[in-house]
């Protein structure tokens, strides 16, 4: 499938989805809880699902019929081997903590996912399993799915690159139901906010962690999960693609609810990261009353750290293309490590639109501001890379086609009809 886009003027209001990261939490910690939990505005894409299956496998009851509102039936602990194939799919959320959680079984799983999971590195985990006590093996002895896995862990101590925090939090809620305590070690830790998140939402299902400035995490053994009942606010990361695709096409202005500066998601910098760009973005409340972005052709360049956002990469660099000067995305290493390498895929596609990159840091990525006009994208079968094309082209001289435009799913499932919504010239067949 592919989209079909035409420069575009936005404007009116859109809502939001729920916070997908919040969703994948929101599953695994109820599934490991002693009695139902409920999740109110879940986000309902493709990886949630995916996750949902996995958790069902290891003996939770989940009953998504309701797409408001989702109920769940946990284990408390008392995790089935599985009689299939742990299959993530396209999450990588979803692998990694199912990775952890399967090292608390004492029998074999197998965890697998398409072909971009299984190439997606995991060794750091597979080291910790086994310090612990456990076995873990990848089957191609490459440090990918599909890998093997039998408990249990007993918990101790190892340490972790901090380039890629999904290869830790998952350990923050599989080592509370260990037998001892847990001491991870994290050399210079990114992605700060999803592990904020993770804390937070282990928390309210009544998990402590101790944080030590992210340099350790102590975890207590022989902790238990209790029932919760969580409302998922909207994602931040999302919001990212009709955010910026209105602020880069003037004349456009649309009002987003849902959102909240208060939660923990990194990417909710987006509002003042415009701001400092020259976009008027007016916030009421928080954001909880809505935000409403302005459409411009004076943005200016800037340079933003991306060690909190490093799923921002691709549409931030998007942004980058309509400011004036330069715009530098710093610390961006763990966006290499997603579905794809995505400050690679980004600049694949944008520079096929005109866009001019200095790429020459693994760890920096400078965009200059250019001039784009239409192209024939490849999607790279990645959600971001897919959406983010996408918006490139809402400003571009001429029209433009995506392909993949099913991936989007994988994150934003509603992204055409909300992006039709507020008069974003797409189409797709």
């Amino acid at each position: 499938m592919r989209y079909h886009i035409n420069p575009s003027v936005l404007s009116g209001n859109a809502t939001i989805p729920g916070n997908k990261s919040g969703t994948a939490r929101g599953v695994v910690f109820g599934a490991l809880a002693d009695g139902d939990s409920t999740l109110y505005n879940p986000l309902t894409n493709l990886d949630s699902y995916s996750i949902v299956k996995m958790m069902t496998a290891l003996g939770a009851e989940i009953d998504t019929s309701d797409d408001r509102e989702w109920h769940i039936k946990g284990v408390g602990g008392n995790l089935r081997v599985p009689g299939c194939v742990l299959d993530a799919e396209n999450s990588g959320t979803g692998f990694y903590f199912a990775l952890a959680i399967a090292s608390l079984i004492d029998g074999y799983s197998v965890l697998t996912g398409d072909y971009q999971i299984c190439y997606r590195p995991a060794q750091p985990m597979i080291d910790a399993i086994n310090a612990m006590g456990g076995v873990a093996f990848s089957t191609r002895n490459s440090g990918t799915a599909p890998i093997v896995v039998k408990g249990r862990i007993k918990g101790g101590e190892f340490s972790m690159p901090g380039v890629n925090s999904q290869w830790m939090t998952p350990f923050l809620c599989a080592c509370a139901l260990a037998e001892n305590d847990t001491l991870i070690h994290e050399s210079n830790l990114l992605e700060h906010p999803y592990v904020d998140m993770t804390i937070g939402m282990l928390k309210l299902a009544g998990i402590e962690v101790e944080n030590r400035n992210y340099d350790e995490f102590f975890v207590k053994g022989g902790q238990s999960f209790k029932p919760f009942k969580y409302t998922l606010p909207g994602d931040w990361g999302t919001s990212g693609y009709p955010v910026i695709a209105t602020a880069v096409t003037p004349g456009s202005k649309v009002t987003f609810h849902g959102l909240d500066l208060n939660d923990f998601a990194g990417e909710k910098a987006f509002v003042q990261i415009l701001k400092d760009m020259g976009c008027t973005v007016d916030v009421v409340d928080e954001g909880r009353g809505g935000i409403t972005v302005h459409g411009t052709d004076a943005l200016k360049g800037i340079e933003i750290d991306c060690s909190g956002t490093p799923d921002a990469v691709p549409i931030l660099s998007v942004l980058g293309c309509y400011a004036e000067g330069k715009t530098v995305l710093r610390n961006i290493g763990a966006c290499h490590l997603k579905e794809t390498d995505r400050a690679k895929s980004i600049v694949e596609e944008l520079s096929k639109m005109g866009a001019r990159f200095d790429d020459s840091d693994s760890d920096t990525l400078v965009i200059y501001h250019s001039k784009l006009h239409g192209a024939d994208l490849n999607g790279h079968h990645d959600h971001r890379i897919v959406m983010a094309s996408s918006i490139a082209a809402m400003n571009a001289d001429g029209p433009s086609t995506v392909s993949d435009a099913e991936y989007s799913a994988v994150s934003f499932p509603n992204f055409y009809e909300l992006m039709k919504s507020i008069g974003a010239s797409i189409d797709r067949k």
